[in-house]
């Protein structure tokens, strides 16, 4: 009679626990880089946010003679909608209101307490009033991230002085 060898097919414990070992140390390696991207992609789109809106606000004082945008309430008619020379602001281009609009629409804050928000507020300094995303000071045109100081990127600098 023949013997035949029964092969048994399958992991060994030992190649087991190395396999789960080397998954470990490549997820111990992978899942900080993936956070680190995800802050960077969230500070890139607070910059780029920034730019627009900065760029925005020249333009329209460029055209306006020099001119501002107004407080908070007039600021986001002024930029998403057609305006005339004295900052008045109508919803369709006509031979008086030919400037603008200079954003389709402003664009939510990124990250932070108020991530989502859109809506802009006025006041002393960001972070002194919680009721928007964005800073605005009618005086300078400045435009910033409604942010306290304590919330800073990853080389201390805070978002609100971006």
């Amino acid at each position: 009679m023949s013997t035949s060898i029964i092969r048994r097919v399958g992991f060994s414990l030992v190649e087991l626990v190395i396999v789960v070992t080397i998954i470990s140390i490549v997820a111990a390696i992978a899942v900080p880089r993936i956070s680190r991207g995800v802050t960077g992609a969230t500070e890139a789109s607070l910059t780029g946010s920034l730019s627009t809106m900065r760029r925005a606000i020249e333009m329209y004082s460029a055209e306006h003679e020099g001119l501002l945008p107004l407080n908070k309430e007039d600021f986001v008619a002024q930029m998403t909608m057609y305006t005339d020379l004295s900052g008045a602001v109508n919803a369709t281009k006509t031979a008086d209101f030919r400037f603008g609009p200079y954003l389709k629409a402003i664009p939510p804050l990124p990250l932070g307490e108020y991530a989502g928000d859109a809506r802009v507020i006025d006041g002393s300094s960001p972070g002194a009033k919680k009721d928007g995303g964005w800073w605005y000071d009618e005086d300078t045109g400045d435009i910033r991230a409604n942010l306290k100081n304590d919330q800073v990127d990853e080389t201390g600098t805070p978002y609100n002085q971006y």
